[in-house]
């Protein structure tokens, strides 16, 4: 599903990434952890498209099977719109519109009849235990209940992959515990892989592997029993 290797980032002369390998298989639930500043979010990034290596002639990074470093920034866009879903730990989401209107947006970037968009969006809004909020916006729901739309929001257009940046970090621990597990519910239902940079050692723990970053590498990848 995903292979990096030497992924390297720099900012101006601080090195962040020093040339990272990763092997990702389809399906899996991998968890990212370490101390803040280990450079877990810049990998994150980088494997989700949003950012660059700096060394993209001298490092290979494969997700789905494309070479993305390869692609135009308009490719990219639609590769990243198609095969990759997001979620934030601070949602994300638009306060102007509902939330049936938020999951709707990146089907309606695709170009995904309305119809056909707002009933994949219902069926995941009800999936999540969601059916009385369509109409809600953010201000009016829970922290927990928002965090449930972005994730509908991330599955809108079946991608392969979801990338999650301390899902959790901003919820209560009873929330926190039920995203956990729909993550793993999701995966088992929709056949996702998952990529979760997380200081939740909970979270951490439930994933099929745990890889600890340090200094800009991943100094193990642990297989979680």
């Amino acid at each position: 599903m995903i292979r990096a290797s030497n992924i390297q980032k720099f900012y101006g002369d601080l090195q962040v990434l020093k040339g990272v390998d990763l092997h990702i298989k389809k399906e899996e639930v991998i968890s990212i952890v370490g101390s803040s500043g280990a450079g877990k979010t810049t990998l994150l990034q980088i494997l989700g498209t949003l950012d660059v290596q700096s060394n993209p002639k001298d490092s290979e990074l494969l997700i789905h099977g494309t070479n993305v470093t390869q692609l135009s920034e308009k490719q990219l866009a639609k590769f990243r719109n198609e095969h990759i879903g997001f979620i934030f730990q601070f949602h994300q989401l638009l306060p102007e519109f509902t939330a049936l209107e938020n999951v709707c947006i990146p089907a309606f970037i695709k170009k995904t009849p309305k119809a056909q968009a707002e009933k994949r969006a219902k069926e995941l809004l009800d999936f999540l235990g969601l059916s009385q909020r369509y109409d809600h916006k953010p201000n009016e729901l829970s922290g927990g209940e928002q965090q449930r739309v972005a994730v509908a929001r991330a599955l809108i257009n079946e991608p392969s992959i979801v990338f999650a940046d301390e899902p959790s970090g901003n919820l209560d621990s009873e929330s926190a515990d039920n995203l956990h597990k729909l993550f793993f519910d999701l995966r088992d239902q929709f056949g996702q892989t998952f990529v979760i940079v997380t200081h939740n050692q909970q979270l951490a723990d439930m994933a099929d592997r745990k890889l600890t970053m340090v200094d800009g590498l991943i100094v193990n990848k642990e297989v979680v029993v």
